[in-house]
Parts: C-alpha cells; sequence; structure tokens
C-alpha cells in the first residue's frame, strides 16, 4: 500500500468547479483508496492506495468527470515526492505564501523559462523534475506572471505543501 497525494486544478476557485470535500472523500473511498483526508476546500486530498500513480489518477480523473460532467484535471505525487517537493525548493528564504510549486503531470519543457511573460523584478522561478517554483515577491494577488507551461498544472503554496506532506508522512 502507497501514501498518495493528489491535487486537483481549478476546484472551488473563483466560483468554478465547485466540490465538497465529503464528495470527494467518498469518490476515492468508492475507487478504494483507504485513509482518505482532505485537506482545506480546494481540492487536496491524501490516501493510501494498493495501485500504481497512473492508475490512482486515472480512477480519480473518471470518478472527477462523471461528477462534474468535464475533465477535471488531477496531479498525483507519492507522499514521498511531495516532501520532496518541499525540500527542493529554491527559495527557502521567501515568504512561504508567496511561494508555490505549480505541479505538472510531467516535466516541465525545456523552454518552459523562456516563454514566461511580465516577470517582475521581485519575482523569481526555477524549474523542479515536475514541478514549477514561483517565488511572487509581492504575492500572487499582485502579480502579472505569466506562465504558459502552467495551464495544465495546479499550484499549491508552500504552507500547503508542508501540510499534504506532513499527513503523507502519517500515512507511511
Amino acid at each position: 500500500m502507497s501514501a498518495y497525494v493528489a491535487l486537483l486544478r481549478a476546484v472551488n476557485v473563483g466560483g468554478t468547479g465547485k466540490l465538497e470535500m465529503s464528495e470527494l472523500t467518498a469518490m476515492c473511498e468508492a475507487a478504494g483508496f483507504e485513509t482518505v483526508k482532505t485537506y482545506i476546500a480546494s481540492g487536496n486530498v491524501v490516501f493510501s492506495a494498493d495501485l500504481g500513480e497512473a492508475q490512482v489518477r486515472k480512477a480519480l480523473e473518471e470518478r472527477l468527470e462523471a461528477y462534474a460532467g468535464k475533465p477535471v484535471g488531477v496531479v498525483v505525487r507519492t507522499a514521498r515526492e511531495m516532501a520532496e517537493v518541499l525540500k527542493a525548493n529554491p527559495f527557502p528564504d521567501a515568504k512561504p505564501n508567496h511561494t508555490v510549486a505549480i505541479f505538472l503531470n510531467g516535466q516541465p519543457a525545456d523552454d518552459t523559462l523562456d516563454t514566461l511573460r511580465n516577470l517582475a523584478e521581485n519575482e523569481e522561478v526555477r524549474l523542479g523534475r515536475r514541478e514549477i517554483y514561483v517565488s511572487y515577491g509581492s504575492g500572487m494577488g499582485r502579480s502579472k506572471l505569466v506562465i504558459p507551461a502552467a495551464k495544465q498544472g495546479t499550484a499549491r503554496n508552500m504552507n500547503t505543501i508542508a501540510k499534504l506532506a506532513e499527513m503523507g508522512a502519517a500515512l507511511t
């Protein structure tokens, strides 16, 4: 049995993609996942499963599409990978609520940094294994930064990542 963290894209953000966390829990349990726990209402769920990462993602995406009537993006990491994302944060001295990892289902393209638009002086972007790290100097709300590669991903700030890594570690 492996411990996983699943991150849903565009759930309960800006009035779109409404999903009660109790519904998400029920979907995960129906998929055979165990010790299911959600964290805040933005589509974060931690659980154990006997399936591999791709199978977990597929099972969750199928249930979410049936529920929502449209595809819902899902990114899955093992509990260990979530801890590694936190540890690999290239901006350890930046405010954790102003620093995010944008989780992708694959490796960022080689030209990701070349395609950035409107990068402010106090903003920095670095690439991870399957993440894009961003330090928003003045916070995301004021930023005009455009990261085309992030369209298929989902972002979580370092505070959320730390909590999810802790929750995942408790399942291992």
